[in-house]
């Protein structure tokens, strides 16, 4: 008998029909003789739902509060799923997640895991019942408020869960076949990948492939669990993301490009003119850490022999770009820089492979296709295992279908499907 869980995106529960679909496919489980442990998103556009409401009673609604509303999505998703796997014959009980021993910090909106103690989970399953939990959500070990995750944060309790009753495995069911050498949406013609490693995911996910949350892969590398990507539409196979020996046992040698990722939801800021002094882009990216701003690329120009003076751009989420400005606005002074310059029309394309670091070339053929589609590079950053460029908005389409096709990616037949999701 195998321990699995499964976690179900809102599009997977996005209406009456679509629960009782996915509490077919919990119950196939339970009767091959399995002990299931299910985690839900709220249904839909639920969540984004209630922020309009919040938004439409106050401006500013208290976090604390906040949090206790939207955590309601999750529990009318878990509860109706109970519902409708009892209707089939199979005894269900519905958890919250401070219920099922989700443990936070206190920071309202974007809580962290501390702890999983899923005492009330594992003598529900010993009892026999499946067991449906509530995503993106927990208890603050400090205040024992309700918190959220942020987005994202039902991955992350999937596998969270699974690590702490150690599963066999972690199931996560959204609205596409598996993870893809690019998003389907811009290129039809995308890859399924069988199986990529804890690491191409976790540069994947970092460079905008929205299929799992960032902080869900770093989980799972921690604790080396196993995780099924799936449709919960079809019967199709998915992707496993594993460890890199998994792979490696599996495939006698490695692709070298495993998929091109992309990013819209990136600004661009220049600090223009920065005196060329010993701590002075310490001072800028200290008071950027300090409003507690996350920098993604940076490039700093050489210094002009005759001002002195030098350029630092960056990227950031354009959701933190004003407070960002306010925060280096203050430094103008201080510091003696000319001005800022802002720029949100900008989108960052990546290149994503384990197999680059032992074949060379790939860096040239990457900015070689770029060139040829005619767009322009505005800024570059690279790790080992990834090559990530800055190009106008405008352009991302264009860059991400060129670079698949100059890595041959591209499959012979269409097999890229979107089953469901607004896309809100």
């Amino acid at each position: 008998m195998a321990l699995i869980v499964q976690k179900y995106g809102g599009s997977s529960v996005a209406d009456a029909e679509c629960v009782k679909r996915v509490a077919q496919r919990i119950v196939t489980t339970k009767k091959a003789g399995n002990d299931v442990v299910v985690v839900v998103s709220a249904m839909g556009d639920t969540t984004d739902d209630l922020i309009d409401k919040a938004e439409q009673v106050s401006p500013l609604p208290p976090a604390r509060e906040l949090d206790m509303l939207l955590t309601a999505g999750e529990r009318i998703s878990m509860a109706l799923l109970a519902m409708a796997i009892a209707n089939l014959g199979h005894e269900a009980r519905s958890f919250t997640g401070s219920q099922a021993g989700v443990i936070t910090d206190g920071s309202h909106g974007k809580a962290k895991i501390i702890d999983v103690t899923p005492g009330r989970i594992r003598t529900a399953l010993d009892e026999g019942s499946i067991c449906i939990v509530a995503g993106f959500q927990g208890v603050s070990q400090g205040t024992k408020d309700i918190t959220t995750l942020g987005r994202g944060g039902s991955d992350t309790t999937a596998v969270a869960l699974a690590a702490a009753l150690n599963a066999d495995c972690c199931e996560i069911y959204t609205d596409v076949d598996g993870v893809f050498t690019a998003d389907p949406r811009i290129v039809p013609a995308a890859r399924r990948i069988p199986r990529i490693s804890y690491e191409e995911m976790l540069e994947m996910a970092a460079s905008g492939a929205k299929i799992l949350h960032l902080r869900c892969v770093e989980y799972a590398r921690r604790y080396n669990m196993p995780i099924h990507v799936r449709s919960s539409f079809s019967q199709k196979t998915g992707t496993w993301v594993v460890g890199s020996s998994d792979i490696e046992g599996h495939e006698m040698e490695q692709a070298i490009i495993s998929g091109v990722a992309h990013d819209r939801s990136e600004a661009k800021i220049t600090v223009v003119g920065v005196p060329d002094k010993v701590g002075e882009a310490a001072t800028i990216f200290t008071v950027l850490s300090d409003a507690e701003i996350n920098i993604d690329m940076i490039v700093q120009n050489v210094s002009a022999a005759s001002t002195g003076r030098t350029d630092i751009s960056f990227t950031l989420p354009v959701s933190d770009g004003q407070a960002a400005l306010t925060a280096l606005n203050k430094l103008k002074e201080r510091i003696g820089f000319e001005a800022l310059r802002y720029d949100d029309r900008v989108g960052k394309v990546s290149l994503i492979g384990a197999g680059m670091r032992s074949h060379p070339g790939v860096t040239a053929t990457f900015f070689a296709a770029i060139a040829d589609a005619g767009v322009n590079i505005e800024m570059i950053s690279t790790s080992e295992i990834r090559i990530s460029v800055v190009v106008g908005q405008d352009d991302v389409d264009t860059a991400v279908a060129a670079a698949h096709r100059a890595f041959d990616l591209d499959a012979d037949q269409v097999e890229a499907v979107v089953y469901g999701g607004t896309g809100r």
